[in-house]
């Protein structure tokens, strides 16, 4: 699934969802969206949504709704509609679990060199997605790209989310799309609203700048990039996580078009 690497004349796949499954009922609701909006523009298409999380940073943050449940939520979605679903995974346990609800498994920037995870994650011969860590340069991606490799499984993607420009902000090196793509020899994705992320205020709430999301889909796609990567929600100011940073669905069709002209553009 989209792990060759990707020819010129090909659309670009989407990954979107989510942040967390919060139930049911809202992951049905923006799956059912977002794959009418990709079927209408021709866009391969992967449901994005966590089954918990890990990574936060308040002890009162939410963390998920159970993962058992959240996992059956994701294989609703994945029979119902017929469409790939891709989570995150913190450790080797998780990914033994989750191999069997979903067809990738996500490795979250920071845990990028976690040996130990990505060789699990590799060993479910599930396609992996490994995130770029905020602190590497993108040439070093090559390096976790080639641990799923040389653990026997050839599916991997990598993607770019931002690099830490001082404290408290992300920046985007577009030079990065292409220097990834040669360097590890797969699929390079943007993660459009994970890039757009202010880490770490002093609420301990993340912060973001959504108003710059359709600035970084678009310049993604014109420098080449194989996929995208945008959390969406209907409502992101109730989101349970990452509100700060999502595109409201709403306003996904029209981005989609915009991205969608820029890569017929420059084929």
């Amino acid at each position: 699934m989209f792990t060759e690497k990707r020819r010129n004349s090909e659309m670009f796949f989407l990954l979107a969802g989510p942040c967390v499954i919060e139930g049911e009922e809202m992951a049905m609701q923006i799956a059912e969206h977002v794959l009418r909006v990709t079927e209408k523009l021709g866009i391969p298409y992967v449901f994005k949504g966590s089954f918990k999380k890990a990574n936060r940073s308040r002890l009162d943050s939410f963390t998920g709704i159970g993962d058992e449940e959240a996992l059956t939520i994701l294989r609703k979605v994945k029979s119902t509609f017929g469409i790939p679903v891709v989570t995150d995974i913190h450790s080797p346990e998780d990914a033994l679990l989750a191999a069997e609800y979903v067809d990738v498994l996500q490795i979250p920037a920071f845990l990028c060199r976690q040996t130990d995870l990505l060789v699990a994650a590799a060993q479910t011969g599930k396609t992996v997605n490994v995130k770029k860590g905020q602190f590497l340069a993108p040439e070093s991606m090559r390096f976790a790209a080639d641990k799923i490799r040389e653990s026997g499984n050839k599916n991997v993607w990598v993607t770019e989310r931002g690099t830490t420009f001082g404290y408290q902000d992300l920046v985007v090196d577009f030079r990065g799309i292409r220097v990834m793509q040669e360097t590890c020899n797969c699929p390079v994705v943007v993660d459009v609203t994970h890039s757009l992320q202010q880490p770490n205020q002093s609420s301990g709430v993340t912060g973001g700048r959504p108003e710059l999301i359709e600035t970084i889909a678009k310049a993604g796609i014109a420098v080449g990039a194989d996929g995208l990567f945008i959390e969406t929600h209907e409502d992101p100011s109730v989101a349970k996580s990452d509100g700060a940073n999502m595109l409201k669905l709403d306003l996904l069709e029209g981005l989609l078009e915009k991205t969608v002209r820029i890569r017929e553009a420059i084929l």
